[in-house]
């Protein structure tokens, strides 16, 4: 069937070898967050397996759900940086029980479906200010390339320093240091699915440097790993709600700029509407699948260059991803000097956001810079964001700017400063 894009111009919907074909490659391009993102999740203090096989289900949920309800070419898998904030700050920064943290997603995707279907969304998009939404992208970032750095033992912990270089002895520093160049150069070169080459390589890097745990191949899968319950227990509580602002905001966000990027490029921009409802009710599931919430993949870029234009591509993606499930054991014993330098290279990806930043405004600059700093340097990306929305009215009101505060924004900045001030008594 053909349909009418936004410039009233006609296309041909492709046909089902070009689809399955863009399918494979975008699956093959974002298969590698199986095995990153069970890794961070298994920071919660769930099994690796039970974070690959949450991956995975989301994955295969939200494509096929983007597929047949939207009918566009885009595959949703968890996304990074999302999934740092869930596991580092929600999990580990709040107390929160793993169940607990899911039901603080379940909340945040509700509110991110009300947006869906509200102008609420709007309002959120034009009372906080562009500086801040870049950068707090810009400290996911940091915070994802800290993390990868740890997980590689290029950085530890020092003993006159909070960080210091790695043993550049250790078999550890040498195959990571050897899978980072490796990565940046396929990176650079942009050969297909480099990341999951990148893996593979260094998977075998590990290998043949006696590094690899091979005992994780006899993994198997439980029924009980494959559905989780999330608890309100820690509803009534102010953590809870500081937690599911932050996550609200990067879901709304980080989505909002995904899908217009990316539907502007398939030159369907009057299916925005729809794709972003998907986004919002893929995020839900999430909650009872055990992960951190969706998002459009960026490398859904290598469906659209490979001509992939209608919902079958996301189907064909998102049945391969079912299929993956029979591979976990193999992906299981991708160790961390594997993993790290794709939450590195994603990280500086990130970080480029820092060019939209109004640098030669103080005024923005300042909150912002506070925001990037503060993320990885307390290691809690809420913590990081009250720094700078807390600082954004201090500096307006300073410069008598005062009518650039939109009163959403300085509600916000007051939870905030709520949340350090609760901390400061001890509550």
């Amino acid at each position: 069937m053909p349909y009418n894009n936004n410039n009233g111009k006609i296309q041909t919907a492709g046909n089902w070898r070009t689809e399955i074909i863009a399918g494979l490659v975008g699956y093959l391009t974002t298969v590698y967050i199986v095995a990153v993102n069970g890794s961070i999740l298994s920071e919660t203090g769930i099994s690796l397996e039970s974070g690959m096989i949450a991956t995975i289900l989301a994955s295969f949920a939200g494509s096929v759900l983007m597929g047949i309800f939207a009918r566009l070419p885009l595959i949703l898998i968890p996304g990074m940086g999302i999934n740092a904030l869930f596991a580092y700050s929600i999990v580990e920064g709040t107390g929160l029980s793993f169940q607990e943290a899911l039901a603080v997603i379940l909340v945040a995707s509700l509110l991110f479906l009300i947006t869906a279907f509200t102008k609420l969304g709007t309002v959120l998009k034009q009372a906080i200010p562009e500086s801040l939404k870049h950068a707090i992208t810009v400290g996911l970032g940091f915070f994802l390339i800290l993390i990868g750095l740890e997980k590689s033992g290029l950085i530890v912990r020092g003993e006159q320093t909070i960080v210091a270089i790695g043993d550049f002895t250790s078999p550890v520093f040498i195959v990571s240091l050897l899978t980072l160049f490796l990565a940046i150069f396929l990176f650079m070169k942009n050969i297909p699915a480099n990341f999951l080459v990148t893996m593979i390589a260094g998977t075998i890097l590990a290998y043949l440097s006696g590094i690899l745990d091979t005992a994780r191949s006899s993994i198997s899968i439980n029924a009980e790993e494959m559905l989780f319950i999330p608890l309100f227990t820690a509803v009534s509580e102010l953590e809870f709600w500081l937690a599911v602002f932050p996550l609200t905001v990067i879901l709304v966000f980080e989505n909002m700029g995904l899908l217009h990027g990316q539907l502007h490029m398939l030159n369907r921009d009057n299916s925005y509407n729809k794709a972003y409802k998907a986004t919002a009710f893929s995020s839900l599931m999430c909650a009872f699948f055990g992960t951190s919430p969706t998002v459009s993949a960026a490398e859904n870029a290598a469906v659209l260059t490979s001509n992939g234009k209608t919902g079958k591509a996301a189907v064909t993606a998102g049945l391969l991803f079912l299929g993956t499930l029979f591979i976990i054991p193999w992906i299981s014993m991708i160790p961390d000097t594997a993993i790290s330098p794709i939450l590195i290279i994603v990280g500086v990806l990130m970080a480029q956001n820092i060019r939209h930043v109004p640098l030669d405004d103080m005024s923005e600059a300042m909150p912002a810079f506070l925001i990037v700093a503060m993320i990885p340097f307390t290691y809690s990306i809420a913590d990081g964001m009250a720094f700078g929305f807390i600082a954004y009215p201090i500096v307006k009101l300073a410069l008598s700017k005062q009518k650039e505060l939109s009163p959403v924004l300085l509600i916000i900045s007051a939870l905030f400063l709520l949340h350090f001030v609760m901390k400061i008594i001890g509550v």
